[in-house]
């Protein structure tokens, strides 16, 4: 029996690293472009594990299937944790990657501490609820100025130490090994054998219970 799976996204980057992470399992991948417009969910949580979630059981009671979800974002030590769950709108809410980045480095001018930790959380909810979490984190350095032109927000400025050079100068193998996203899928994949088994357990108890005919044996429908 295949399982549909709803990537709560439009991202087709997403939707095949998806594909390729579960080609081995028996589950169709679908995601929100292959549906009409949906109303988006509110991510207003404090957390990203509170807002993956939020959007996977968004998806998830609108569609009726079960639905996955990420939320990430970059974590500075020195700023109190910022921009974390803001960080996709860090210089407003219709920031560019590249006004986001600027900003970023305005706010760490001056500042010798420049640890920060790229965080993933993925959640997979079903949609009566209940839901499974898994996360990644990936630690490194701001540094002063863009280095690299490959991946995508922060990554021109974080700098993995291991590799010796930014995420924006990194092959897209050599950031799935290690990135925050990478290894929060890396669990996800290795327990997803379990993930299914939960899956079409939660979903059994989901569906109504077929009619029983033997109530209607003894009605006179002539009537």
């Amino acid at each position: 029996m295949v399982t549909i799976l709803i990537l709560a996204t439009t991202n087709k980057n997403k939707v095949k690293e998806f594909q390729e992470v579960l080609k081995d399992f028996p589950v169709e991948i679908r995601s929100l472009a292959d549906f009409g417009p949906l109303p988006e969910a509110i991510e207003d949580g404090a957390t990203f594990e509170e807002n993956a979630y939020k959007k996977a059981l968004h998806t998830a009671k609108i569609l009726g299937f079960p639905a996955i979800a990420d939320d990430s974002g970059l974590v500075v030590e020195a700023l109190n944790g910022a921009p974390g769950v803001y960080s996709a709108r860090y210089a407003g809410e219709t920031a560019t990657d590249a006004e986001n980045v600027d900003k970023l480095l305005k706010d760490m001018k001056g500042i010798k501490n420049r640890r920060a930790a790229f965080k993933c959380v993925l959640s997979i909810a079903v949609p009566s609820g209940p839901a499974l979490t898994y996360e990644g984190s990936c630690e490194g350095i701001l540094l002063e100025e863009r280095r690299g032109n490959s991946g995508f927000g922060y990554d021109p400025i974080f700098y993995f130490e291991d590799l010796g050079k930014t995420f924006a100068e990194c092959t897209m193998a050599e950031k799935n090994k290690v990135s925050h996203r990478g290894k929060a899928l890396a669990e996800f994949k290795a327990e997803f054998t379990q993930v299914l088994g939960w899956l079409n357990q939660r979903l059994a108890e989901e569906k109504p219970p077929k009619p029983d005919h033997r109530e209607f044996e003894h009605n006179d429908w002539s009537k």
